[in-house]
């Protein structure tokens, strides 16, 4: 599959390809441009050149390319799951809801397009003056293997919405649904150079969009290292960066909690996508009254998922999503039982036998009597391993909850408004759930603090990221 830059399909000015793997099997499915510099100057040149007639359409008509798309993904949402099962790992159900997801995300911007004002201030006898947003001009944007296809709507929705013409690059090992999704954008009414994909690798075409001088805002997701390092790239240009970084996102399962609830709660909320989700719940802390009988539920819970290639019917988790992030994972969880931290439950080892020997599977991992030091609990852990803590009140849950370097996500279970009010409050993360986890609708603005990234994707206030204030000063 080629990439796609100006409306067009191109190869790589190297001439070198990736090979796009299945995690499930091994095998090759297609393979991509590995783009370079070159590939994202010519990039640039057509998005630069695409830029002043996109602009210049009103945010109405921006949105009814937008609409028309959505309605075009959901045609054929079935093609593109099955395409992101086999690239990426998961479940076909869970790719059909990102699938969705990216459809809904197109809907609700274009469903704001009319809304688009600026602000008219009055200042007194002196004069008045007006602010209005402009697009920023041609935008990066850098979405990881994980959610790719939901990733791609959070910043191509309000970026084209907002005016700006775009470079993507998706990840090496999940480029083909990302593909597949520009030429339905492009079939549905998106000018060529509006979007321009370009295939390869970070070092390569990632970092040339990070540094390339025409372009002016880089949106970023991925771990926290790399963002760190996109930053810095881009320091010297003043560039405008918005990074969404790890998590290490708490779960806090308070006495008065529905025991069912918070249950299906954590096992959806870390085995979702095999625990290879920015937001998932990556540790839990469980009040001491009701933790025997929410650990004996939940260990029946976890081992009673059916581990499997995604496109099968009956898999309720896939692998990992390539052979790298098996072995971090295996490493995680073999360093805490060298190091005697913590006390495997159940899982703890890779799947093997002839339906997974060629896979990247690892088993649903369930720990307790974790050290609080642990790097199970300190670090990110992208994959399905659930850490639970016992703790005996409000307040140890939410020192615990906040010893982490990340702050992108957590989650209260409790019908106990005081409690709710006091996690909310207290516990320092971008997103606070109460009796839920993980759900992100494209209303929400969603983004971390401390090391989990800066900026904020999704909501009305998406759209700030993506233009700039310009003011007019009337004197009378």
């Amino acid at each position: 599959m080629l990439m796609r830059i100006g409306g067009e399909e191109a190869g790589s000015s190297s001439g070198a390809w990736i090979d796009v793997i299945n995690p499930s099997t091994g095998e090759v499915l297609d393979r991509v441009p590995a783009g370079g510099a070159e590939d994202v100057e010519a990039a640039v040149g057509a998005a630069e050149e695409a830029f002043k007639g996109w602009s210049a359409r009103s945010p109405r008509e921006r949105g009814k390319v937008l609409f028309h798309a959505a309605e075009a993904v959901r045609a054929v949402h079935g093609d593109l799951a099955r395409t992101l099962t086999r690239e990426q790992g998961k479940p076909m159900k869970e790719a059909a809801d990102e699938v969705r997801g990216f459809a809904n995300t197109l809907e609700f911007y274009a469903s704001i397009s009319g809304c688009l004002s600026g602000d008219f201030i009055r200042l007194g006898p002196s004069g008045d003056g007006v602010v209005i947003r402009e697009p920023i001009g041609v935008c990066g944007a850098i979405i990881p293997w994980n959610m790719p296809v939901i990733l791609m709507s959070w910043k191509a929705g309000p970026a084209l919405l907002a005016g700006n013409t775009l470079v993507l690059k998706p990840s090496s090992t999940t480029p083909l649904t990302s593909l597949a999704l520009a030429g339905i954008l492009e079939k549905s009414g998106l000018p060529p150079g509006v979007l321009n994909v370009v295939t390869g690798t970070g070092d390569s075409a990632g970092m040339a969009i990070v540094t390339h001088p025409g372009i002016r805002k880089v949106s970023f997701t991925g771990n926290t290292a790399t963002g760190i390092a996109v930053r810095q790239a881009a320091a010297p240009l003043l560039k405008e960066v918005t990074l969404e970084l790890g998590g290490s996102d708490p779960m806090i399962v308070w006495k008065d909690a529905s025991l069912p609830a918070a249950v299906e709660g954590a096992v959806r909320g870390r085995f979702y996508n095999a625990g290879q989700v920015c937001n998932a719940v990556k540790r839990v802390y469980v009040h001491e009254e009701i933790a025997p009988r929410f650990l004996e539920e939940l260990l029946t819970r976890v081992r009673s998922l059916r581990v499997g290639d995604g496109l099968a019917p009956s898999v309720d988790m896939g692998p990992l999503q390539n052979p790298a992030q098996l072995e971090r994972i295996a490493g995680q969880v073999d360093l805490l039982r060298d190091q005697d931290e913590g006390r495997l439950l159940t899982g703890g080892s890779r799947i093997t036998g002839a339906a997974h020997d060629r896979g990247f599977f690892y088993a649903p991992t369930l720990i307790t009597d974790v050290s609080p030091d642990s790097a199970v609990l300190r670090e990110e852990v992208f994959g399905p391993v659930l850490p639970v803590m016992i703790i005996p009140d409000l307040d140890t849950a939410i020192k615990e909850a906040n010893r982490s370097r990340y702050g992108l996500g957590a989650s209260v279970w409790t019908g106990d408004l005081g409690v709710a009010r006091a996690v909310f409050e207290r516990v320092q993360a971008g997103v606070i759930w109460v009796n839920r986890h993980l759900t992100v609708p494209p209303e929400i603005p969603f983004g971390g603090v401390k090391e989990s990234g800066t900026g904020r994707e999704n909501g009305v206030q998406a759209i700030s990221q993506w233009t700039h204030p310009k003011s007019l000063y009337l004197g009378w």
